[in-house]
């Protein structure tokens, strides 16, 4: 997997797509950043096409029997549109509830992502908060924390 970490960075071209993938991150994106969040976090998965890595998430404040996030889920800009998110957020749903049964299983996404808000509502989630931030440029952002509970992916599967 860390041989995949040059490619996991290049996927996020942007200060504002950092943003949006890792508050947290400066720009540009780095390795050591990305060695950082795997020393925090669980099952990184890459999704390869071609033998290209053309996405990326993992799970978070994951607690057995509890809850589960999902996080820096990003797909290749080239690619959005295509389905490779979809399949990547079902798979990392899938992951956590079969892996670690919890009551919830949660992402969260800025009110300015649209695409990710719909793909999100499609699966299932449905927003449970939203949490004032400040985006790069200084200006408020809204992040819209979304999730789905076990009864509810299993009726949808």
């Amino acid at each position: 997997m860390e041989g995949d970490y040059p490619a996991i960075c290049d996927l996020i071209t942007s200060k504002s797509e950092l943003f949006r993938v890792y508050p947290r991150g400066s720009y540009p994106f780095t390795i050591e950043q990305l060695s950082q969040i795997a020393k925090s976090r669980q099952d990184l998965t890459i999704v390869i096409q071609d033998d290209t890595v053309v996405g990326f998430a993992n799970l978070y404040d994951v607690e057995p029997g509890n809850r589960a996030f999902v996080g820096n889920v990003i797909v290749s800009m080239d690619l959005r549109g295509q389905g490779i998110g979809r399949r990547l957020m079902q798979y990392m749903v899938e992951l956590a509830f079969s892996k670690y049964r919890p009551m919830s299983v949660a992402v969260s996404v800025f009110s300015d992502n649209t695409p990710a808000l719909l793909l999100y509502t499609d699966l299932g989630f449905k927003p449970y908060a939203v949490e004032r931030r400040i985006d790069p440029e200084g200006k408020p952002a809204a992040l819209v924390h979304m999730h789905i509970d076990r009864g509810e992916h299993a009726r949808s599967c």
